[in-house]
């Protein structure tokens, strides 16, 4: 009977976890029932973030990757001027602190956009385990690469692009996120303000007001405070990266 019942809880686990991009760590199929409670162990349910309230500041010190579990998190770093620049919007499934393995110190300060609940895994405890489990630290390096990756990409499509283009980009980066963990492509909630995307994507907020208003008048979207319906995904990407451009659309797409 117990026996059952910890096939019953495994399962359930990685159901939960399936979204996830630390999915492949945290849970990878290869691993049998005492590895994968080995690494059940180091993961720690952090008690959820309040709107506004930060998981760990530019300079703290780096002990941890923190995975998404719900809510939303902005990563932001100060100009020399003092004006805070947002780098990064982390939704569910994806994962944050990556950028602090090498300095040792977090060179950016990451806060809740929304009520949020992570995932915290102990770096030096997953370090440990990948010496004992046989796979785990290929896992770790592909997971980490893939990630680093995919920031890369957003900032030089954006780059040297116009506002139309920067929002149109943007749009459809959300539509596919949202996409990967099974949810509408082309209707969905941002979880930051029009004000926090201005400042994302480098543009005055009266700037990004009246690219909504154009985008919605030329029928690419309509939008209600947050919520955002995507109507015509054909045209955006067109303005995004030029009519017949598919080898530039491809990270849209995966």
């Amino acid at each position: 009977m117990a026996a059952k019942q910890r096939v019953v809880n495994l399962s359930t686990i990685r159901q939960a976890c399936s979204e996830c991009s630390l999915f492949q760590l945290c849970l990878p199929v290869t691993l049998d029932a005492e590895d994968v409670e080995q690494l059940e162990d180091i993961v720690q349910r952090r008690r959820p973030l309040r709107r506004g309230e930060y998981l760990y500041r530019a300079e703290d010190p780096f002990r941890a990757i923190y995975a998404v579990r719900a809510g939303a998190i902005k990563t932001t770093v100060l100009s020399i001027n003092g004006e805070e620049q947002i780098t990064g919007f982390h939704l569910p499934g994806e994962i944050l602190g990556l950028d602090a393995i090498n300095s040792g110190r977090h060179p950016c300060s990451a806060q809740a956009l929304e009520t949020t609940s992570v995932c915290e895994i102990p770096f030096d405890n997953l370090e440990y385990l990948a010496t004992k489990i046989p796979g785990l630290q290929q896992s770790l390096l592909r997971i980490m690469s893939k990630e680093i990756f995919k920031d890369h990409e957003l900032l030089y499509a954006v780059a040297k692009r116009s506002a139309d283009e920067r929002l149109a980009i943007v749009l459809l980066s959300f539509s596919n996120r949202f996409g990967r963990r099974g949810l509408s492509r082309t209707r969905f909630r941002l979880p930051m303000s029009r004000a926090e995307l201005s400042n994302y994507l480098g543009l005055a907020p009266e700037t990004m007001s009246r690219l909504f208003r154009r985008f919605q008048e030329q029928g690419l979207i309509t939008a209600s405070g947050k919520e955002i319906a995507l109507q015509d995904i054909g045209a955006l990407r067109d303005l995004a990266y030029g009519y017949g451009c598919e080898a530039n659309q491809r990270h849209l797409r995966s």
